[in-house]
């Protein structure tokens, strides 16, 4: 077993392995990046839910947040729920979860405009949804009856980054999940 100060001058000084410094090196930076980048991110994101019922297959979009921000939203709705829910995130749309009938309804987020907050209604069903945007727009969607909740990120200069929960014809149940606008994370 290496010493770290048999580390350290192994590192910084010339000798036959040069091959093996260089490895010794990259993994030393790849190590940096990868603590700082959990770090910025473990005090930069955070996540509310979830709310509803627990019946349902579960889903998430937690691979389609590398497609870039959330840019639209697509919702299915009758009078008393929300049936379907799909989100574009740059330019790519997610897979639709829940089901397919009542009334479509699809807004597109202006350029740099983010979900800052959303809320909404619950029972065995999601109920009702509403988007807070960070230009002030007020986008609901669904019933009125239910338990309220009210979701908003806990850390300062984050915004909506992805959706998870559980559907089976309908929403059953949401998780809002946080964290900063793609690009104005820190690099190390």
């Amino acid at each position: 077993m290496c010493k770290a100060g048999e580390l350290i001058s192994f590192l910084l000084f010339p000798s036959s392995h040069s091959s093996l410094r260089m490895l010794a090196i990259a993994l030393l930076a790849f190590l940096c990046v990868s603590a700082s980048a959990n770090k910025i991110q473990a005090k930069s994101s955070s996540y509310n839910g979830e709310y509803g019922g627990v019946a349902g297959r579960r889903f998430s979009h937690s691979g389609n947040q590398l497609e870039g921000p959330i840019t639209a939203i697509r919702i299915r709705t009758n009078t008393h729920y929300i049936i379907g829910l799909q989100v574009r995130y740059g330019r790519t749309w997610s897979d639709n979860v829940g089901g397919t009938h009542g009334d479509l309804e699809e807004i597109f987020l202006y350029p740099g405009e983010s979900v800052i907050q959303v809320s909404g209604k619950y029972k065995h069903y999601l109920r009702k949804l509403v988007f807070v945007t960070s230009k002030g727009r007020r986008l609901s969607f669904g019933g009125k009856e239910g338990i309220s909740f009210n979701a908003v990120p806990l850390h300062p200069n984050t915004v909506l980054r992805y959706i998870s929960g559980r559907a089976t014809n309908y929403i059953t149940a949401i998780g809002l999940h946080w964290g900063p606008y793609p690009g104005n994370q820190n690099n190390c």
